[in-house]
């Protein structure tokens, strides 16, 4: 019998190989955090319970007729420390945190009530010397803070052996800087999908450097948001469970969406904030 000239390919089991590698999938983040009210102590005060519902109270008749723009907060500063902590723990902590490095640092924590945010100066020695409830997408200090240590275009630097991209890039986002007026839509360099060289990545942190504000953002996975030394220009990463950087982003815009609460967050906090202000009523008998 002649050789048959076609090669034949067995089908079936035991016709593929034993061992096979086994397929590679990138562990993503697979559970979204759900909004939870604040659970009332049994053993609370009364008293400081009344007095902590009063200012909430006085918040949320506030946020009934406010729209964003109007700059809406209260003070803290003066409330003494037991209803404080009351505030402090009907309130909670929500997904995004930042801080603002300065001669005075600010932290900033959104409560539990997406867009309602607690705003907290510190001197040098650590003492809070201001401390604000707000409403807003983001406080206005963030972005204050961010373009007062920017400069208007990325910093000049020398180009060394082994770049390849980074110029063309730092062209580009000067280009968008010097072009863009505020609220104009995100310019977003996916620096992921890019070939770019351990010395474009060097070369870019050189000329857009880090700047004064991060924010860390934990609604899906975890995104860390950092200001840069460049006026609008932010650098946004992703990270999965595993701590693993699965996206890289320079963002040029006002404060990338991320960061922000929505206008549907706001009027959802506001309802939840009137229930919380009558549960509170309830568990103090007044």
């Amino acid at each position: 019998m002649k050789p048959f000239p076609i090669p034949v390919r067995m089908l079936g089991p035991g016709a593929q190989p034993a061992e096979e590698e086994a397929l590679q999938v990138l562990q993503m983040d697979r559970e979204v955090g759900a909004f939870s009210m604040p659970q009332i102590p049994a053993s609370a005060d009364d008293a400081e319970m009344a007095t902590a519902r009063d200012l909430l109270a006085a918040f949320h008749d506030r946020l009934r007729g406010w729209r964003d723009g109007d700059g809406l907060e209260l003070d803290m500063i003066q409330v003494a420390p037991g209803p404080l902590g009351m505030v402090n723990q009907m309130l909670g902590e929500g997904e995004v945190s930042i801080r603002i490095r300065g001669p005075r640092e600010v932290h900033i924590q959104e409560t539990v009530f997406a867009g309602l945010w607690r705003v907290q100066e510190h001197d040098e020695s650590g003492r809070v010397v201001r401390d604000r409830l707000m409403a807003c997408p983001i406080p206005a200090v963030v972005v204050h803070a961010a373009r007062q240590a920017a400069s208007p275009r990325p910093r000049q630097v020398g180009i060394p052996a082994g770049v390849m991209n980074a110029p063309a890039l730092l062209r580009e986002i000067g280009q968008q800087v010097g072009a863009r007026r505020n609220g104009a839509p995100p310019h977003v360099v996916n620096l992921t999908l890019l070939p770019l060289t351990p010395e474009d990545h060097d070369l870019l942190g050189q000329a857009i450097a880090p700047g004064p504000v991060a924010i860390v953002s934990r609604g899906f996975g975890n995104c860390r948001v950092s200001s840069t030394s460049v006026r609008d220009v932010w650098r946004v990463q992703y990270f999965n469970s595993m701590q693993t950087l699965i996206l890289n982003t320079l963002e040029v815009v006002d404060v990338p969406e991320v960061a922000l609460a929505a206008a549907e967050d706001l009027a959802d906090s506001r309802e939840r904030l009137g229930e919380l202000v009558q549960w509170m009523s309830e568990a103090c008998g007044s």
